[in-house]
């Protein structure tokens, strides 16, 4: 059976021209990311179960879960939980399957904390968190049991879309890249740097503002003047790594929400926001491309926890924006692509509704060789769509 692709030319003023851009990028401590990394954690732990004891990958969706802030108080040198961040794992799996019974809520709580453990160092599990299972079973229409090389394709458990685009603008590639660098080689360098950070991208023509959200860890905080000098190094830090993304000019302003005469800075117990009054959820932050983007076209569904073997919300998002990558990186001529895959609940998933593919091409590029090229790819990452749930099983596409 043919696949229903159809790739169309856009005509309209490339994001680079645009007069105003807007990113954003959660990071990995923010109460969201948490939540995000918390359900897709839980959904591969329960893949490797479901796989190590019969053979095969079973239906769930981890993608429920909430994240209830605690109670802090911080303080230079080492402050302490007052009350402890609630975690709350919601949605489906499946819980017996040929005779054999799993231990899900089990798997589920150990997979969160683990998460957890690797991700807040400064976070004491025995103390400060309160982890409560309510794992159901699904439907029993839309379950589904997929087998590794099987030439069985599954269906759709859902009549969704999924989106992706490339490549990315300046801004983004900036906010993306300031995000990897503190996350990374900052933190490592300046332990006081928290997980919780926020960047918020702004282009106004071509002027680049960051604000930045940095949760400093007190422990390794002596008092304001340190704090204070924090921010500058982190200032001129992010300045430095900004300008390798762009010849444009880049002003970066770190927790504006800091007021030092009275002494109330963006200072934590543990490096994230979740200890002391923000809450978080599955789907809310960064789409699977890793970064929240207003001037491109998004889909709302949580890529993180949904079942890898036939849910749309996340097979498609990952899959369009794999797509949307191949064609830049392979086709000669694409300024900016879109990639859209619409699904029909219980038709094969290779066989998507629609694949659509919506171009802006470079002035003077041939189209129709930017078609047919765009086609081909469409059509072979389809054919080749149970690697997207290999990979995620493995741990090799983000997701947040």
């Amino acid at each position: 059976m043919s696949r229903n692709i159809r790739v169309e030319a856009l005509d309209q003023i490339p994001l680079e021209q645009q007069q105003i851009e807007l990113v954003e990028r959660k990071g990995i401590g923010h109460p969201d990311s948490l939540a995000d990394g918390i359900a897709e954690s839980i959904s591969q732990a329960l893949c490797k179960a479901y796989m190590e004891e019969c053979g095969v990958y079973l239906h769930h969706n981890t993608d429920q879960g909430e994240i209830v802030a605690g109670e802090s108080k911080p303080k230079y040198g080492g402050g302490s939980i007052i009350k402890p961040i609630f975690v709350l794992l919601d949605g489906r799996a499946t819980k017996q399957f040929d005779g054999i019974t799993f231990p899900t809520d089990a798997i589920a709580i150990e997979a969160a904390r683990n998460y957890l453990r690797s991700t807040l160092a400064e976070l004491n599990l025995e103390r400060d968190l309160i982890v409560d299972c309510r794992l159901g079973v699904g439907s029993t229409d839309l379950r589904d049991v997929f087998r590794p090389c099987d030439s069985k394709i599954p269906r759709a458990n859902d009549t969704s879309f999924g989106v992706g685009h490339a490549a990315f603008s300046e801004t983004e590639s900036i906010v993306k890249g300031v995000s990897d660098y503190i996350d990374g080689d900052l933190r490592k360098k300046y332990p006081m740097v928290g997980r919780d950070v926020k960047v918020m991208g702004l282009r106004q023509k071509d002027d680049i503002t960051l604000t930045i959200g940095c949760a400093m860890v007190d422990r390794y905080c002596a008092g304001l003047a340190e704090y204070l000098e924090m921010k500058e190094i982190m200032k001129d830090a992010v300045q430095k790594v900004a300008k390798t993304y762009t010849a444009r000019p880049v002003q970066v302003h770190i927790n504006t929400a800091d007021d030092i005469d009275n002494g109330s800075v963006f200072l934590t117990v543990t490096g994230t926001s979740a200890e002391m009054g923000d809450d978080g959820s599955v789907g809310r932050g960064n789409r699977c491309n890793g970064l929240i983007t207003p001037n491109r076209p998004m889909s709302m569904e949580a890529t993180s926890g949904k079942n890898p073997i036939n849910h749309i919300g996340k097979i498609y998002n990952l899959l369009s924006t794999q797509i949307a990558r191949e064609c830049v990186k392979k086709v000669d001529g694409i300024e900016e692509i879109y990639i859209r895959l619409l699904s029909q609940i219980g038709i094969p998933i290779d066989h998507p509704l629609v694949a659509s593919a919506q171009v802006l091409p470079s002035c003077g590029a041939d189209f129709v060789s930017i078609s047919r090229d765009v086609e081909g790819i469409i059509e072979e990452q389809l054919a080749d769509i149970t690697c997207v749930t290999e990979k995620v099983i493995r741990g090799e596409l983000d997701t947040f």
